[in-house]
């Protein structure tokens, strides 16, 4: 059988050559088109063409013309106007980590800018919608899984602006927010004391319920922190405790189940720590 003579090595790179110069032309020819009809627009007007998508609800059209903005005129009140937008536009289409990242470098390059407070104010919001999983990790069972971390972080920038900025326009909210966080903390305890609780791990369910009263005071949960107190102490047998525990339950909250021996046993009160019954509630309040 004979062989094929093989191509001159010429012949090849003259082929290859060929093959590379019709890919780059069909990278270039599907170039986004939006990219070049934003090239050499004034910079104003291209400010106002990414507003207007922003307004429309149209996150993507507006991220990428702003980007195109700080790309044409890196410097200027509305490239720092801009900057703004795209990390707001990042946030709203949950693209998080592309958010922090702007926000950060933000903070950074413009430490002194009067929509500081704003810029912390977004990373505290995108922190709290950063681990989406969130609510469920605190709902589960194994405490291994549970992680607050991004929640933690958006109480710190809450903090930021409430601290460093009182007098601006997100304090208010931001210290609400701040409250809701730790409400969220002390359920994420109380949901731990219960694993123990139920596991009969009882001196560990006692550390946490403990752990909750000393570092959220006045949340939510308090009450049912006193609650399990009682019940872990009862059933170490230390009445004494036990007793001290329900004596404060019955001075904050009388008809606490826990003061009947219905609690933690009685299927409603651990439904009422379910996060996804708070979170559809307050959804469906939003929309009357």
């Amino acid at each position: 059988m004979t062989r094929r003579p093989a191509l001159p090595f010429r012949a090849l790179a003259r082929t290859s050559l060929l093959l590379l110069l019709v890919v780059l032309l069909a990278a270039g020819c599907s170039r986004d088109t939006r990219d070049d009809e934003n090239e050499g627009v004034p910079v104003a007007e291209l400010y106002q063409k990414g507003h207007d998508s922003m307004r429309r609800g149209n996150w993507n059209n507006g991220a990428t013309t702003f980007r195109r903005l700080v790309a044409q005129y890196p410097y200027g009140p509305y490239t720092e106007q801009a900057l703004i937008e795209t990390a707001y536009a990042n946030y709203k289409m949950g693209n998080n980590e592309e958010a922090i990242s702007g926000i950060d470098r933000f903070i950074r390059t413009y430490p002194t800018h009067p929509n500081i407070p704003y810029m912390y104010y977004l990373r505290g919001l995108v922190n709290s919608n950063r681990d989406t999983v969130f609510l469920q990790r605190v709902w589960s069972l194994d405490p291994s899984r549970r992680d607050l971390a991004s929640p933690n972080q958006a109480y710190a920038d809450f903090n930021t602006v409430a601290d460093r900025y009182p007098n601006s326009r997100y304090a208010a909210d931001a210290r609400q927010r701040m409250v809701a966080l730790r409400n969220t903390f002390a359920r994420h305890e109380i949901e731990t004391a219960l694993y123990y609780l139920r596991r009969e791990a009882y001196v560990a369910a006692a550390q946490r319920a403990t752990y909750l009263l000393e570092t959220y005071p006045q949340s939510e949960y308090q009450n049912d922190a006193v609650a399990l107190l009682a019940v872990a102490y009862e059933r170490l047998g230390n009445e004494a405790l036990a007793a001290d525990a329900r004596r404060v339950l019955q001075q904050n909250e009388p008809n606490h189940p826990a003061l009947t021996g219905q609690w933690p046993n009685e299927p409603w009160r651990i439904r009422r720590l379910n996060p996804f019954a708070t979170e559809r509630t307050a959804i469906d309040a939003s929309r009357d």
